[in-house]
């Protein structure tokens, strides 16, 4: 090949290759941002619904995207974001597995000029997250116990009544929310007889539900029907998420409540699972929290889309969430409460599951 050829040759290559970049470019490219996403479990279908709308959202406005699940194991989530700091993310969204375990691999991300954005469950013991996007995490304790002080008239001064509390998972920050904002309302009829704790477990340290689990929460109902509650009736249970709540209303039914003889007591529960909404539609689990995930994957994105354009993001709360080192600026969204009422309503119109879906006719 003679020298003309060859710089002839070595020009179409160019061009080639300069094509091939041209085209890595455009949606979903590394050109306009890489987003990392971490994701605590897919055992749960809301996680499963919020990774798939941030991806979704993401890549719409043109962002490569990297979602991954670790299953509930700390050690798997640790190494799914060193991954992703290998990669060369320009920010990462992360919704923890335990929130107290990350302080040495968000302080990698920030030594590669990462940002991160904590999602639903604040990342704690690190000065490196940027922004935290949630719900009004005190707000859906307060509306769990509102509504037991509702359906059993206690403003109105009825009881006593006895009722049975379950916590959320001890390294989850917002269990403690959850649980605040819920006692703030039914601490003073404990203390003035109207609600009664017959096992006397009132503490987080005694009710916490590890990962959130619905089996050990069955167990734990289990248990304590057995000690409690041989004679007695259970009227209230607090319970902070739905999957605990499936766990708590097999417990019951396995020793006869749901009988129009002795019906189910008041159950709370809260993330608007399909199961769980199906089970209120079908007169069992008697209400929900509906924390409308796809509002919270927008702001999300949001949030992200502002710090890649080197902007601030839109904030509503620089108070309420210290993580143990700073207080993180956080957007709050509000939770909805939901029973058979206005199901239709909320969850339905909304389009966030059909009438066929939930069992409506």
């Amino acid at each position: 090949m003679n020298k003309g050829a060859v710089m002839l040759w070595l020009l179409a290559m160019t061009l080639l290759l300069s094509a091939c970049n041209l085209a890595e470019s455009g949606p979903g490219s590394r050109e306009k941002g890489y987003v990392g996403i971490s994701m605590p479990t897919k055992s749960s279908a809301r996680w499963v619904a919020d990774g798939e709308n941030m991806v979704r959202l993401f890549q719409e406005q043109g962002y490569k995207t990297d979602l991954q699940y670790a299953e509930d194991v700390v050690e798997n989530q640790i190494s799914q974001i060193e991954n992703m700091i290998t990669k060369g993310v320009d920010v990462m969204v992360i919704a923890s597995v335990d929130g107290n375990t990350l302080t040495d691999v968000i302080q990698k991300a920030h030594d590669q000029g990462i940002q991160v954005i904590s999602y639903d469950r604040l990342i704690r013991n690190t000065p490196y997250l940027t922004y935290y996007a949630t719900f009004d995490n005190f707000k859906v304790g307060v509306q769990q116990a509102s509504y037991i002080e509702q359906r059993l008239g206690l403003k109105e001064g009825k009881g006593p009544f006895n009722i049975e509390l379950f916590g959320g998972s001890p390294d989850d920050n917002n269990a403690y929310f959850f649980f605040d904002g819920a006692m703030s309302v039914l601490q003073p009829y404990i203390d003035e007889g109207k609600l009664v704790v017959r096992s006397q477990q009132t503490t987080m340290a005694q009710i916490a539900t590890l990962r959130w689990d619905g089996a050990l929460a069955q167990s734990r109902m289990d248990n304590l029907l057995s000690a409690y509650y041989s004679t007695e009736r259970v009227d209230a249970v607090l319970s902070p998420y739905d999957g605990i709540s499936i766990g708590i209303i097999s417990s019951l039914k396995g020793v006869g409540y749901g009988s129009n003889a002795k019906p189910l007591p008041i159950i709370t529960g809260q993330d608007a699972e399909l199961s769980s909404i199906k089970s209120i539609v079908a007169g069992e689990q008697t209400q929900t929290v509906f924390k409308d995930t796809r509002k919270l994957a927008e702001k999300t994105v949001e949030m992200a889309n502002s710090i890649l354009q080197g902007q601030q993001a839109e904030v509503n709360d620089t108070e309420s969430y210290n993580n143990g080192i700073e207080v993180v600026p956080a957007y709050l969204l509000d939770p909805i409460s939901v029973d058979q009422s206005n199901v239709e309503k909320d969850i339905v119109e909304s389009g966030y599951y059909t009438r066929e879906e939930i069992g409506l006719k």
